[in-house]
């Protein structure tokens, strides 16, 4: 019961507020020179204002220079984040495909092994050099992440 009327009071406050929002606010100059502001124009007022907001193009209050130099700064930050983000992704995604490259690249080839003398065999330098290039893109790849990554 006390959400339901916590509800109805929430909705209560919502639509008395819009409706302040919406009022008009006038401001009369009195003859001798005070201020009154209120709701309906004060009568005997020697001026009376009732201000009007354009916010058909530019919000409520425009943009000056200084705030739209601001905006530019931080729309080509983002951009650089966003270029920098993906390609860090890029970069992660070819050192994932060099770490399984390597893992695939484990077992030997039958070109890799040498028949020896008593019947076994054993590798050959093909497959150390296979080896050995599957870990220098490793190692490329990872460096290539490490240079990308904020803060290293």
């Amino acid at each position: 019961m006390t959400t339901r009327i916590t509800a109805v009071c929430l909705c209560l406050s919502a639509l008395l507020s819009s409706h302040a929002a919406a009022q008009t606010l006038y401001k009369s100059v009195m003859p001798d020179g005070s201020v009154v502001y209120g709701d309906k124009p004060a009568p005997g007022a020697a001026k009376v204002e009732e201000p009007k907001i354009d916010t058909s193009t530019k919000g409520l209050g425009g943009t000056t220079a200084r705030e739209a130099e601001a905006l530019k700064e931080l729309e080509t930050s983002r951009g650089k984040r966003e270029a920098a983000g993906a390609k860090l992704q890029a970069a992660e995604e070819a050192l994932r495909r060099a770490e399984a490259a390597r893992a695939a690249g484990k077992e030997p080839l039958p070109s890799e092994r040498i028949g020896t003398a008593g019947g076994a065999s054993r590798l050959n330098d093909a497959y150390e050099a296979r080896q050995k290039k599957l870990n220098d893109a490793v190692q490329n790849a990872q460096r290539n992440v490490d240079q990308l990554r904020p803060g290293q």
